[in-house]
């Protein structure tokens, strides 16, 4: 029995260690972002949008992307239509998009894609790409911003992940929420100590000079947490756009919920297996901090596992010495946990210029979301053969309806006349 204390507090030692990384990361998110002015020199920017079956949504994106406060020739728009059996290629040519063909090969994933399309545009003299998923809605200053950071020097830069459907369910308030939580307690905080922040998926900027000096070579079905590491590998600081923002669809049942998140936590398996040992030379060879930081992220399926098989462990090990225990006293504990999370979770949403009631079901039930990863990264875990799988989306909305429904003026920043 002396041994499974011992594996216990050593268990604890590393989970509480870990925790308090990010605890201690997430504190800088409260420090007052810098100030600064808007550029008045004008960088050429190619938007690509991968799409497959987005007939649906992708006509709102363009608008939305159409709207933009930023010179129109300074920007093109370029759907990449991939395996498509609807009419998606025709809505983007009617909003005047421009369509990359890639039927010449075999895309399965959306780094396939993306690998495709700036191999295409390599020839065009941009300075810059933008990244969106089809069912995106794209504030009207995401390019203006961008634009700032890319002349202040950064090549790689993500924006403000934000949600479009917070309120149909539970779940896609869960996501909301938990896109909340990154973008103010990961990436605004890193950035505010000038640290580099994350890609997550879509509403990013990379730039060709990135692409020529680097390439881009996915290997996993989580490309945006592949780039993250070779950034970490490459020293490339990312930057987080707080007022570049983008508006995203996320899954309301939890079904869908299920497939998304099993694929991140497979994605984020396979490039631990497949850059470990470069990762773990590089923090002992060159110190280098941002590859701390990637094997910190990659581990994160592993940590929840170990965290919840030494929760169960306690209780049997407990059980079995202390035979009398006080069960009242340890259900009045996990109640003043979880309303302490709920009056967290809601200092947050206020802290984000966020409306409380457009989350609550979310606010409420976002500590079941969070445990219901444990099954799925047990699942990942075992999971042998995984493939690229398209998520639906259907929820239509306008640019004026998500900018009414949403807070979107951010402190800190300053324009010049």
């Amino acid at each position: 029995m002396n041994f499974f204390r011992i594996l216990i507090l050593i268990i604890n030692f590393v989970s509480i260690s870990y925790m308090l990384y990010y605890v201690i990361i997430g504190i800088f998110a409260f420090k007052k972002s810098h100030n600064y002015i808007e550029k008045k020199e004008y960088k050429k920017f190619a938007i690509i949008i991968p799409a497959r079956n987005e007939s649906i949504v992708i006509g709102d994106l363009i608008q939305s992307l159409n709207s933009q406060n930023y010179p129109k020739e300074m920007y093109d728009i370029y759907v990449v239509p991939n395996n498509c059996d609807d009419n998606t290629e025709e809505i983007a040519k009617s909003y005047n998009s421009k369509i990359i063909d890639c039927s010449k090969i075999i895309a399965n994933s959306k780094g396939d894609v993306l690998r495709y399309a700036f191999k295409y545009l390599r020839a065009y003299n941009y300075n810059a790409y933008l990244i969106f998923d089809a069912d995106n809605i794209v504030h009207p200053n995401f390019i203006k911003e961008m634009n700032n950071k890319l002349i202040e020097g950064y090549r790689i830069a993500q924006g403000y992940r934000d949600s479009k459907n917070p309120k149909d369910t539970w779940i896609s308030s869960s996501h909301s929420l938990h896109y909340i939580i990154q973008n103010y307690f990961m990436n605004r905080a890193r950035n505010n100590i000038d640290k580099s922040c994350f890609v997550n998926g879509t509403g990013f900027m990379i730039s060709k000079e990135y692409i020529e000096e680097n390439g881009y070579n996915a290997l996993t079905i989580t490309e945006d947490i592949e780039l993250n590491v070779n950034c970490g590998l490459n020293n490339e600081q990312i930057a987080f756009v707080e007022n570049a923002i983008t508006y995203d669809e996320q899954p309301t049942t939890f079904e869908v919920s299920w497939k998304q998140r099993k694929r991140w936590s497979v994605g984020t398996l396979q490039c631990l297996k497949a850059y470990w040992n470069r990762i773990i030379m590089d923090i002992f060879k060159n110190k280098n901090f941002g590859s701390v930081e990637s094997i910190m992220f990659l581990t994160a399926p592993l940590i929840q596992l170990v965290g919840t098989f030494n929760i169960v462990l306690q209780v049997i090990v407990d059980f079995l010495m202390y035979r009398k225990i006080n069960y009242v006293s340890k259900a009045i504990l996990l109640i003043l946990y979880y309303m302490s999370n709920i009056i967290l979770i809601i200092g947050i949403v206020k802290i984000n210029q966020k409306h409380v009631r457009n989350y609550i079901k979310g606010i409420i039930l976002l500590p079941v979301f969070y445990l219901s990863w444990v099954p799925i990264n047990i699942v990942a875990l075992f999971e042998k053969k995984s493939t690229w799988e398209r998520i639906e989306h259907i929820r239509t909305v306008n640019l004026e309806s998500i900018l009414k429904f949403n807070y979107i003026s951010k402190s800190g920043v300053k324009y010049e006349e």
